[in-house]
């Protein structure tokens, strides 16, 4: 079947993200009055702080929990990225196991696998429907290089602690019972995934803690931390604990300009697909999709059967300034447009419903951290590099161990207590990611090429950007 191809710019611009068309946007909640006292007080109103609020007020009913929040709960990556529970690690082994040795690396690991059921069982039990199906996770080879790529991963993965029943590599015939990608030369899958909906999981979480007694105050900009106090706009809020979870918003906060850097991530989605689409595609589960490639795609078959596909699009703004609204280029439009109609052909006829960017907070050494100073009462989480959506989840529970003052596994775990050295100061900042990002689109194009093997420009960039 053939069709004729859609390039006309998405029908809906930003307007935060396509996953809130639905339901609409959140009615907003009351803001910071005044001065007020609280026990915990987390900033940022996304999953992390949710998650960490309702492990805390289920372990200790009593606790006065307050979240702050700039805009309304779930604005952030939250409530706009790709709709992947995955057990991926946010980080690199390596690095996690070079501070805490090889067998703390694989335990972190473990417990990222252990991760996505505990989100599935909590959605469950809390009665929170975010569409959530765990067919797992496809990573697919497009070409022979990627293919080389991908069996290349294979044996360190293993040692990394994905055993047989963790990934499995399909063959071309395997992976088209599956789905079937133009080009494709072979995947790894993993069981260890699920599509959630991301808007309706971070909106049914933040009904879920306020039904406990937790405090969500939005419209309330917190501008500086200090121990024991989150000083806002409209007033201060005083508590022995004050949690930092506010991702790739980060560098808006006093004193944390290079901290974390805000890594844009940008997403289509097609209209509604029709069967006969559906069945050239050959994609009858939910299973998650990304590929091999440098400048990586991640792609999800919503519930509604449509193809959100997302990528890097234009990865960082000078100055660590962020878009708050979410509108994405045209350029960068045509670009996932480009690629979701090359990877399955029989999209071209498909019109472009929406298009959104967001956020994400990416570390120096590019490997989340969560911790908790005892002596201010401060604490923090994030830099999930992409990987957030089960990791907040894994973050918020070592939160309230550490917040309570538990000895558990959790608190042990290599990410906990890890800090890095600051980004570099602008222009170097800007210069380094946006050169990182061509790099890697270069090395992508010189293999579709042709080239035969991992180009090696794709090789010096991953060293100079320390990934």
């Amino acid at each position: 079947m053939s069709h004729a191809p859609t390039t006309a710019p998405a029908r809906a611009n930003g307007a935060v993200s396509f996953w809130y068309a639905a339901d609409g946007l959140p009615a907003r909640r009351p803001a910071l009055d005044g001065d007020l006292d609280a026990d915990v007080a987390l900033v940022g109103g996304g999953y992390t702080a949710l998650w960490t609020a309702y492990y805390l007020k289920q372990a200790e009913p009593s606790l006065r929990i307050v979240v702050l929040e700039k805009e309304f709960a779930g604005f952030g990556a939250s409530g706009r990225n790709g709709g992947w529970l995955t057990a991926a690690l946010p980080g690199q082994h390596r690095r996690y196991a070079a501070s805490h040795g090889p067998a703390a690396a694989t335990a972190l690991q473990r417990a990222m696998f252990d991760t996505v059921d505990e989100v599935i069982a909590v959605a469950a039990a809390e009665g929170i429907d975010a569409d959530i199906r765990k067919d797992g996770e496809l990573t697919v080879a497009v070409g022979a290089v990627q293919q080389q790529r991908m069996l290349g991963h294979l044996p360190t993965m293993r040692a990394e602690g994905w055993g047989e029943e963790d990934l499995v590599r399909l063959d071309t015939g395997e992976l088209a019972d599956r789905v079937r990608v133009s080009g494709a030369t072979g995947a790894l899958w993993t069981p260890h995934c699920a599509r959630i909906q991301p808007a309706r999981l971070v909106r049914g979480l933040a009904e879920t803690v306020e039904r406990m007694g937790v405090r969500i105050l939005e419209g309330t900009e917190v501008t500086e931390i200090r121990p024991g106090a989150a000083v806002c706009r409209q007033g201060t809020v005083r508590a022995p604990h004050v949690i930092r979870a506010l991702e790739g918003f980060t560098a808006g906060l006093r004193g944390h300009r290079r901290t974390w850097v805000p890594m844009n991530s940008s997403m289509i989605v097609t209209e509604r697909l029709g069967p006969e689409v559906w069945d050239e595609i050959g994609w009858r589960g939910a299973e998650l999709i990304g590929d091999e490639a440098h400048a990586y795609c991640y792609i999800q078959r919503t519930a509604d059967d449509r193809i959100a596909i997302g990528g890097r699009g234009v990865p960082y703004r000078f100055g660590s300034r962020v878009d708050a609204h979410g509108e994405t280029p045209e350029v960068t439009q045509r670009q996932l447009t480009g690629l979701l109609h090359r990877l399955f052909p029989a999209t071209a006829g498909a019109a472009v419903e929406h298009a959104w960017s967001g956020v994400l907070g990416v570390p120096r050494d590019w490997c989340a951290t969560v911790g908790l100073d005892p002596a201010t009462g401060l604490g923090w989480a994030g830099g999930y590099v992409g990987h957030g959506v089960a990791t907040t989840n894994l973050a918020g529970r070592t939160l309230r161990d550490l917040v309570l003052g538990r000895d558990t596994e959790l608190v042990r775990l290599p990410w906990v207590g890890r800090r890095v050295r600051g980004w570099e100061p602008e222009p170097l900042r800007w210069l380094g990611i946006r050169g990182l990002y061509v790099a890697y689109r270069a090395a992508d194009r010189r293999e579709d090429a042709g080239l035969g093997r991992t180009s090696l420009i794709a090789r010096a960039a991953d060293l100079l950007s320390g990934r």
